[in-house]
């Protein structure tokens, strides 16, 4: 299964719903609060290359990386191989 990452804020409503929908589907993910972890923002910006969230990262078994910025159903879905 691929590792995925989700940096994200409390008061985001995409980032909730993002984290609501990978629940749904079963996915296992670590949930990086940049506004409660102020030493994450850097690793926010070099993963997507913004400041915005969410930001998934996704590594997949075969080392391939996918970074989306924003809540992008068909993206993820896309790589994680979710119907």
């Amino acid at each position: 299964m691929a590792t995925v990452k989700v940096y994200s804020t409390m008061t985001c409503p995409y980032c909730t719903m993002e984290k609501d929908y990978l629940k749904n589907k079963g996915v296992e993910y670590e949930d990086i609060l940049v506004d409660q972890n102020p030493q994450q923002v850097q690793n926010l910006y070099d993963t997507c290359g913004s400041m915005g969230v969410p930001c998934t990262h996704i590594i997949r078994d075969d080392g391939t990386e996918e970074r989306i910025l924003g809540f992008d159903k068909t993206r993820i879905d896309s790589a994680l191989g979710l119907a």
